[in-house]
């Protein structure tokens, strides 16, 4: 049964600061204006692991009802630097599970059996329809052989983000690949990732999710848009277009919002800064998830919005 969206929650982190490794709430009405909860203070803390968290992406499972919440286990203000992160990092995701939006589990860790990783970034998840399980990717820096360490998007299977099957290559290209996310439309799968060495976002489209029948769509807006990471697409509740939003992480001005009424012609028009509204704090990478009424009341109702 398909449900009945009216809003929209932003999941994500805010920078490399005292708290800013954490997990910030906003939401929306139309998906473009934005308010945070919590009075732009975290919703979720890790005090686990590194004891920060990035990259959070939000999962709403039709197997069990629940809504997970899945991150990088990273804190890159305690000042080990980016080399350590990549390259000797956390191994392990952090877990939030919840049942209502607003109740959520103490933190957890699950460590992911790829033993020559030197990190996992960015977890990601979409439902596998006809497996009848979550797919979850994410980006790892492995070296292999006599070959320079390279950023490689690994997958695994899973029902509820505890048990893991065992990580197999997704998309290992000539150049660094990282922050990759899927969305489904109809019968067509599409990928967006982000190419660590162009810094530009690459989308490709397949019939099913298997990693060898994605084929690579032409894009000239997206080619020509450097310095962005983070890539998140959301369709909107009340019209056949999707929001495709990229992280300007160059500029540090956060995210930016591209409107498409076709994923697969490749075409996007990027808003003016007036056209839209993200909030009284900056949003780095992070996710997306479309809300019922009662969802978005009660999330409102537990945290308050902050408004613009």
């Amino acid at each position: 049964m398909s449900l009945d969206y009216k809003a929209y929650l932003f999941v994500h982190f805010t920078g490399e600061h005292e708290d800013g490794e954490q997990v910030y709430f906003s939401v929306s009405r139309d998906g473009l204006h934005w308010n945070d909860l919590n009075e732009g203070k975290p919703v979720l803390q890790s005090g686990i692991g590194e004891k920060g968290v990035r990259d959070p992406f939000v999962i709403r499972s039709p197997l069990d009802n629940k809504f997970y919440i899945i991150a990088t286990d990273l804190r890159i203000a305690s000042d080990k630097g980016w080399d350590a992160a990549q390259h000797r990092g956390s191994r392990s995701i952090i877990v939030w599970e919840s049942f209502d939006l607003v109740h959520w589990s103490k933190e957890r860790s699950a460590e992911i059996a790829l033993p020559y990783a030197g990190c996992v970034w960015a977890p990601e998840s979409i439902f596998d329809e006809e497996a009848g399980e979550h797919l979850m990717f994410w980006a790892s820096m492995v070296k292999e052989g006599d070959n320079e360490p390279k950023q490689i998007i690994y997958s695994s299977r899973t029902k509820d983000f505890t048990a893991f099957t065992k990580p197999e290559k997704y998309i290992e290209r000539g150049n660094h690949v990282i922050d990759t996310t899927i969305i489904r439309e109809g019968d067509a799968y599409y990928r967006y990732s982000k190419d660590e060495t162009t810094k530009c976002i690459t989308v490709e489209s397949s019939g099913s999710l298997s990693p060898s029948t994605f084929s690579e769509l032409h894009s000239p807006v997206l080619d020509n848009l450097f310095g962005v990471e983070g890539p998140e697409v959301f369709k909107f509740n009340d019209r056949n277009e999707w929001c495709l939003m990229v992280d300007q992480y160059a500029t540090g001005k956060g995210y930016l919002p591209l409107i498409t009424e076709d994923l697969s012609s490749g075409q996007f028009r990027i808003l003016n800064p007036e056209e839209y509204n993200l909030g009284a704090t900056k949003k780095r990478h992070g996710s997306f998830l479309n809300l019922t009424e009662t969802e978005y009341n009660a999330l409102t109702e537990a945290w308050g919005t902050t408004g613009r």
